[in-house]
């Protein structure tokens, strides 16, 4: 473990708890606070299974003997008493339970009402809307910061438009691209989540709409993140497709919270491929998942080919990598810039993840509440902790 680290609050037993510790990535985070939690920090792990919890603490106990005394809390994800208690004992708590919209919304409620700082690692449009109309107020009279995406959905495009941002001119209309390359693959949990995102079209834009009525509009500037349309981008030398995920909402949440963006701001984000044939087939195949993800039948069978707590060996995510590239313009004045790293889907998310917890736990951050992205909530202390980490931020070319 690093240096020690200020006393944390003495009414909450931990600064922070991780829950559902034993999923894939939760296991990997967990190995990461092992290695990574400072001294002093007052961590726990839990989820509904002591057994395995136990096995994951003798798992950590070989990375640092201090994990030997690790606390254990048993707690389910729809057991609501347990989960106040959950909330309740810490500052800090970050879930890997999902999919969210089954499994994420009693505990949302619980750290809102214990004025507890929540992070997960959610890409659903749905969930995030949902929380942000049931608990944002709640949570801001707590004092408790719900961060949402707290992984590779949206951490390198939210924290990568915050950093490309901050090489423009100041009080302009800003525009920037993300256009992203991994060879990454992914687990069991982000399948079961995706799909379940897909399949849940309608439900996702009532969600927005409703989200549209309750959040207050922006008064003398905007910012936008449409999904774009397919084209061949001069910029980076590839085919740019537009990825239908989470991140651009994240994006245009953070702009507009952030005056830094400036009064007309607009975020675009797509997956970079080098060639045409390759474009259209991946083109071809989000069509056709997303066509049988509306089938209740289809979609579970496609979850059972690739269940929950499995992904790639530690050999394939040693090799795996992942790099997003923006284009930021404004002002007369337009920069490259680049964010990258390894497995983008598990190490990389891993880190992210507990690096925003103890960021949370620890930091000196803006006076802020309620639903909020990273970039609004922790902003340059986070970016100051992944690059430590070795996620790498750079300036490619300035013009």
């Amino acid at each position: 473990m690093n240096a020690e680290v200020r006393q944390g609050d003495p009414e909450r037993a931990y600064d922070v708890v991780l829950f559902g510790a034993t999923g894939f990535v939760g296991a990997l985070t967990a190995e990461y606070l092992a290695e990574h939690a400072p001294t002093g920090c007052r961590w726990a792990l839990a989820g509904r299974d002591l057994g395995k919890l136990e096995r994951l603490r003798e798992r950590l106990t070989a990375l640092d003997p201090a994990c030997a005394d690790l606390p254990l809390l048993r707690a389910d994800a729809r057991d609501t008493g347990a989960l106040r208690e959950l909330a309740a004992s810490t500052r800090v708590l970050a879930t890997t339970v999902g999919p969210y919209i089954w499994h994420g919304a009693e505990l949302v409620a619980a750290c809102a009402e214990a004025g507890t700082d929540y992070l997960d690692l959610t890409g659903e449009p749905e969930f995030v809307d949902r929380t942000y109309v049931e608990h944002d107020a709640r949570a801001r009279e707590t004092g408790a910061r719900i961060v949402h995406a707290c992984g590779f959905d949206s951490i390198p495009a939210d924290l990568g438009t915050y950093y490309t941002v901050n090489q423009l001119p100041e009080g302009v209309p800003l525009r920037v691209d993300g256009f992203l390359r991994s060879n990454a693959l992914f687990s069991g949990g982000t399948l079961a989540s995706a799909l379940t995102a897909i399949g849940r079209g309608p439900q996702t834009l009532a969600a927005a709409h409703t989200r549209r009525l309750h959040e207050p509009r922006l008064l003398g500037r905007r910012a936008r993140g449409p999904l774009g349309a397919p084209r061949f981008s001069r910029e980076t030398g590839t085919w740019a497709l537009p990825l239908p995920v989470l991140d651009p909402r994240i994006v245009a949440r953070s702009a507009a919270a952030l005056d830094r963006y400036g009064p007309d701001f607009r975020y675009r984000h797509y997956a970079s491929v080098q060639h045409l044939a390759m474009a259209l087939g991946g083109t071809a195949a989000l069509g056709a998942t997303a066509a049988v993800a509306q089938l209740p039948p289809a979609r579970r069978w496609l979850m059972s080919r690739w269940e929950p707590g499995r992904g790639p060996d530690a050999a394939r995510r040693a090799r795996s990598w992942f790099t997003v590239r923006f284009v930021g313009e404004g002002g007369g004045r337009r920069v490259f810039t680049e964010v990258s790293g390894g497995d983008p889907g598990y190490g990389e998310t891993a880190k992210m993840l507990a690096e925003s917890a103890l960021c949370l736990a620890y930091d000196a951050l803006p006076d802020r509440a309620g639903q909020l992205t990273t970039a609004v909530a922790m902003g340059d202390a986070l970016l100051d902790r992944l690059q430590k980490a070795g996620i790498r931020f750079r300036v490619a070319d300035a013009r």
